[in-house]
């Protein structure tokens, strides 16, 4: 559907809503390892330890392999992307996933090797709630990064300071309204209205824009001032 017409801006928030939704699974998963590692500390369970070991390891190696796969997928990404710190939400979400669950195995071996040789069954759930707040973390994390994106999150205030003299710069233009949001991780639209004594074409306005990089969409208003001062458009 990229390139679907009844999606305005084309579906570049796809990877990015799964991102998100990737990250809820998270914090769910977290919450589900706190109240199980809880319960765990107020009522001990006896532990199979050579079992539960085994399983760790095998889950840990398998977490490992599938972490390095999917680190080189990402950082491939990373260098076909621009400047502008591009970032493949869903990659990066399903990075995490893995990260999380090798982390847990990491912890889990440790705790069962002591509790096993020491005795230390209390360990076990411990651990559980030390990874269970780790991954609260990834998970908060990548919702700051996705949630603004979703809810079309504007561009930083230095990037709009720059458009605004770039075309103030020209001529007596003067920006009356400005919008810039996201429509997909990395690339912007913008609607843009001018007023100024001197008007010019809309392409005009938008070739003064072209080194914007980030600007994938750009609306130009252009409003013919006839009075001092210019009042503003609309």
């Amino acid at each position: 559907h990229a390139d679907n017409p009844a999606f305005s801006f084309g579906t570049g928030k796809v990877g990015v809503l799964g991102g998100f939704a990737s990250a809820v699974a998270l914090g769910i998963v977290a919450l589900m390892m706190l109240v199980e590692s809880l319960h765990r500390i107020i009522t001990p369970q006896a532990i199979q330890f050579n079992a539960a070991i085994g399983v760790a390891v095998i889950g840990l190696l398998v977490n490992v392999i599938s972490a390095l796969l999917l680190k080189d997928d990402h950082s491939h990404g990373h260098d076909h992307g621009d400047h502008d710190h591009h970032h493949d939400h869903n990659l990066k979400a399903a990075y995490l996933h893995v990260l999380a669950d090798a982390l847990t195995s990491v912890l889990a071996i440790v705790a069962l090797v002591l509790g096993k040789y020491f005795g230390w069954h209390w360990l076990d759930p411990m651990m559980g709630i030390v990874g269970g707040i780790i991954i609260t973390r990834w998970a908060y994390g990548l919702l700051k990064q996705t949630g603004p994106i979703l809810l079309d999150g504007s561009i930083d205030e230095d990037y709009k300071l720059a458009i605004q003299r770039i075309i103030e710069n020209d001529s007596d233009n003067r920006i009356a309204d400005m919008h810039i949001w996201r429509i997909s991780a990395s690339h912007y639209a913008a609607i843009i209205s001018v007023v100024t004594h001197f008007p010019k074409s809309s392409e005009h306005y938008s070739a003064l824009l072209s080194d914007f990089s980030r600007l994938s969409h750009i609306t130009i208003e252009v409003h013919e001032c006839k009075t001092e001062p210019c009042p503003n458009p609309g």
